[in-house]
């Protein structure tokens, strides 16, 4: 935590720990060196502040707003050590004091304090300052992490994503955190399942994540043939053999097979409607698109494919307001979907909302523009993983 933002919390806590301290000879001498050390703060004079607060503390050794702030200038320091024992007396006043628990707990990790963990997270659920809860969040994420402890890592960052879903900081320890459980998980079923049904799943959907479907399709039947009745294989074999030759009609055949396979074994879903509703749609067929399409919202309402195949299918039958419908719910379910913002654009245009079409347009460029540059930037990390693989498979043979 950087000393400014240290001097903005230490107003903060001010008025927040003003609160009952006991019984003191001096009350009224106290407040007036308390409001005294609360102005020098505002005025940015630290060394004002603190005097005024040593000042209040040598007339009640206990005074919790006193010892919390002293306690949050030590840290600042990083004299870790004092401000711990300046936490901690003020919380044997007051134990109620959430953000001072906090911030003892940030010192206690400073100084390897073995119980430091337990006071982050008992301020971790009850903290409401965004900023602080952040850093609290951050430093269980490091402990957790520290010691081997992934799934409870997990679980504060996806909390902390919620909170700040825009901090590059959090969104790189979150997806770290998650390739590196995700890693970990592969490798244990690899050990302790290796010729299983769903390892030929996962090495399929490493395949299709890598590019190559005709392997892919290859491992998902040899999942099948080891369990037939494997939950949600068919549906990504139906989507696998689809995406091989989306306009060859025998291939359209076996991804119809096997999706009506898929509901023979495992029942409906809003999924497999939109997947046989695609297909309807290369086969020039919109009304059965429609039907199936409208089987998909009833089973799953909020289905973002669903809802802008549906306005598709209505935009084709030339009913744009009808379709506007569809596609606002569609960029609600999924604000990135640049497909959604390009057909509400074109459904806005076609009702003379000229205004409105070109912010959706506008917005359909920009997520494109910001996706293709994050799949360049996957190709060029792809291509630089495999070079070092490569270079480090020469060494070792060069080695023996």
């Amino acid at each position: 935590m950087k000393p400014t933002s240290l001097f903005s919390l230490l107003i903060v806590l001010s008025a927040s720990v003003n609160v009952a301290q006991g019984q003191s000879a001096k009350p009224t001498e106290i407040r007036v060196h308390l409001s005294r050390a609360e102005a020098a703060l505002r005025a940015n004079d630290t060394a004002t502040a603190e005097h005024e607060f040593q000042v209040a503390l040598s007339l009640d050794p206990h005074n919790a707003e006193a010892n919390t702030n002293l306690g949050i200038m030590a840290l600042s320091r990083g004299d870790y050590q004092s401000a711990c024992a300046k936490f901690r007396t003020a919380l044997a006043v007051q134990p109620s004091l959430t953000k001072t628990e906090a911030l003892l707990g940030i010192c206690g990790r400073r100084t390897k304090d073995p119980q430091a963990a337990g006071h982050l997270e008992h301020a971790f659920g009850k903290l409401e300052d965004p900023r602080l809860r952040t850093q609290v969040g951050m430093e269980l994420v490091g402990i957790y992490y520290a010691e081997g402890d992934p799934e409870r890592a997990v679980s504060v960052t996806q909390k902390l994503v919620e909170l700040n879903p825009e901090n590059p900081d959090i969104l790189y320890a979150a997806q770290r955190l998650y390739n590196e459980l995700a890693d970990a998980t592969l490798n244990k079923l690899a050990i302790v399942a290796p010729n299983s049904a769903r390892m030929q799943q996962v090495i399929a959907e490493r395949l299709i994540n890598a590019g190559d479907m005709p392997s892919a399709i290859d491992h998902y039947k040899k999942a099948l043939q080891l369990d037939p009745r494997l939950q949600g294989v068919r549906y990504e074999l139906a989507q696998a053999i689809l995406e091989t030759a989306r306009f060859d009609a025998s291939h359209q055949a076996d991804a119809i097979a096997m999706a009506e396979q898929a509901e023979q074994v495992e029942g409906k879903s809003a999924n497999l409607e939109c997947l046989l509703a695609r297909i309807a749609l290369l086969q020039d067929d919109d009304a059965k698109a429609g039907d199936l399409y409208r089987q998909a919202l009833t089973l799953d309402p909020e289905n973002a494919e669903a809802q802008v195949g549906m306005a598709r299918v209505l935009m084709s039958q030339n009913k744009p307001a009808e379709a506007r419908k569809y596609l606002l719910m569609a960029v609600k379910s999924d604000p990135m979907d640049t497909v959604a913002h390009y057909r509400l654009a074109m459904a806005d245009r076609k009702l003379g909302l000229h205004e409105e079409a070109q912010k959706e347009a506008d917005l359909s460029r920009e997520i494109k523009t910001t996706r293709d540059n994050i799949e360049r930037l996957y190709i060029q990390m792809h291509k630089q993983t495999r070079q070092h693989s490569e270079e480090q498979d020469i060494k070792e043979e060069s080695s023996n």
